[in-house]
């Protein structure tokens, strides 16, 4: 990023007729526009006069300058904030421009001839002149997130994130500054970041930016009348062509409701009637493209492209290559294999063009100078492979042991347990001699539950019958009380009412057990259990 007139050094070679006599003379390039020494010209080479020549003789001097390469300057953005460098070869960081160490410096721009560089630091957005290094303007535009120049520097674009006032009206956030006098010249409304800049030709005489459906453009940069229109339903893109005038205008609008996408050219300001389009290129597949003129505004390249390919043969989506002539001849470039197009780009000479597609190849050939060569191109070496006697011994292989868990491994094998019976939680132990002794009822519904007791296992024992379970004997005996007593329907309603309520203890037992999570009211029926068990204890013994 540099400018003629920074201080490069110049080196003066005379050299005198047959005597070859050479003097160096270090000196700064004259500014741009100011006259040369003594017989110079505009081409660096000068015959000069006969008294400035060491000899007056017929022999001519010759006078040549040869201007030491500008050295150009590198805006870094890091951990240390942003500062500039000196490009190559010093690659030292350039002392003059202040470094601004905030983290807020996140966009900055240069200008196209390098001698602007505008700054957006979180609270102002400066206009610093690279070659003296002096600020020449400050906005208050802490928001500014995008900054550019217009081709000659006379003006600064800057955009901010779209808000609105308290009474819901948008605010401008569109601005555009003269470089000359720091004037604002005109605010605009721009709510989205796509085309947020306006478009300028090579010699700032036209400037268009888009506004909904229509192209609006801007004559000597005189942003308070809009000087033409150009009107066209969803335009996605445009784009002006470089060079001297008539400027030609390209848009982009992309395909509905089965409609096709096409680009147009137009030559300002001719945009009224039908036949007005210098050319018109109609194309499905597009979901955006990428349009680029040629030096002379004679032809487009446009490239379009899909997000997501439908076949699946690319990953990058499917891309076209159309030709746009500004004599009405268009075309679809036929490449001679298929893939993804990558870039395209024209030859200064505006009649060739570059193009970068295909897969790339998945296998390249490096030499020791790093520089790659095509798969293919060397030979490959053949490999040989020597006996190595084999030290492994024929044994039959070995089967994985069983599975074990991570807790159990590197520890001994216990017993296996195939089986295991977990007697219930509620199971009651036979009374001891020391408990309350049974009344006389109760004796003898005993001795008759254990005589049928008897017989039922001399009956299994003849018939060789398997019985699968047997009902506890508590169970039975409490059974065979309750049968006895039948005399009072009171008490066995009351003895009804408490074996409901165990059946239910046990139901909520069993839940728990299972990972349900149990109700407070639920926990407090399992907690009376024990006295159920008592209460209906008393009542089959007739307590």
């Amino acid at each position: 990023m540099y400018s003629p007139s920074d201080a490069a050094l110049g080196l003066w070679k005379l050299r005198a007729g047959d005597h070859g006599k050479t003097v160096h003379l270090a000196s700064r390039i004259p500014p741009s526009g100011s006259a040369l020494p003594s017989g110079g010209e505009a081409g660096g080479r000068a015959v000069p006069r006969k008294r400035d020549c060491p000899r007056a003789s017929a022999d001519k001097c010759r006078i040549r300058i040869k201007m030491a390469p500008p050295t150009p300057l590198l805006a870094v953005r890091g951990s240390e904030g942003l500062y500039m460098l000196r490009g190559s070869p010093h690659f030292t960081e350039h002392t003059t421009f202040q470094r601004d160490s905030g983290k807020n410096a996140k966009v900055f721009t240069f200008s196209r001839d390098g001698s602007f560089f505008a700054l957006g630091n979180g609270e102002k957005v400066n206009i610093v002149n690279v070659n003296s290094q002096n600020l020449l303007h400050s906005f208050d535009l802490p928001k500014a997130v995008c900054l550019e120049f217009s081709p000659k520097s006379n003006v600064l674009v800057t955009w901010q994130l779209y808000t609105t006032a308290k009474d819901g009206a948008g605010e401008p956030n569109l601005q555009l500054f003269s470089v000359k006098n720091g004037k604002c010249l005109k605010s605009f409304i721009q709510k989205k970041s796509q085309n947020w800049c306006p478009c300028w030709s090579d010699d700032e005489s036209l400037c268009a930016r888009s506004v909904n459906n229509e192209l609006h453009f801007f004559e000597n940069n005189d942003f308070s009348t809009i000087a033409n229109k150009l009107h066209l339903q969803k335009i996605n893109d445009f784009v002006l062509s470089p060079g001297d005038q008539p400027t030609k205008v390209a848009v982009y609008v992309p395909g509905s409701k089965g409609a096709p996408s096409f680009v147009r050219l137009y030559q300002y300001p001719n945009f009224e009637g039908s036949q007005s389009a210098l050319a018109n290129k109609s194309f499905f597949k597009a979901d955006k493209v990428k349009m680029l003129w040629n030096s002379k505004a004679t032809a487009m390249l446009v490239i379009a492209s899909t997000e997501v390919d439908k076949t699946g043969a690319s990953y990058y989506g499917e891309q076209t290559l159309h030709y746009i002539a500004t004599n009405g001849e268009t075309a679809v470039v036929q490449l001679p294999k298929n893939g993804p197009i990558y870039d395209a780009a024209w030859n200064p000479n505006a009649t060739e063009f570059c193009v970068v597609y295909e897969v790339q190849p998945n296998a390249e050939l490096w030499q020791v100078s790093w520089q790659p060569f095509l798969d293919g191109v060397f030979p490959a070496k053949p490999v040989t492979y020597h006996a190595v006697p084999s030290k492994v011994l024929n044994e039959e292989p070995k089967t994985a042991p069983a599975y074990r868990p991570p807790a159990l491994r590197n520890k001994p094998v216990t017993s296996t347990k195939l089986h295991e019976d977990e007697p219930p939680q509620n199971m009651r132990t036979q009374s001891k001699s020391g408990d309350k002794p049974l009344s006389k009822t109760a004796l003898k519904n005993q001795k008759k539950h254990e005589a049928k007791k008897v017989a039922k296992q001399e009956a299994r024992a003849k018939g060789n019958q398997e019985i699968t379970s047997a009902p506890p004997v508590q169970n039975e005996l409490s059974n065979t009380i309750s049968s006895e007593i039948s005399g009072d329907p009171e008490l066995e309603k009351k003895i009804k009412n408490l074996k409901k309520k165990l059946k239910a203890i046990e139901q909520l037992k069993e839940q728990a057990a299972a990972g349900k999570q149990l109700e407070k009211n639920q926990m407090e029926k399992i907690q009376k259990e024990a006295i159920l068990l008592k209460e209906l204890e008393d009542l089959e013994l007739g307590v």
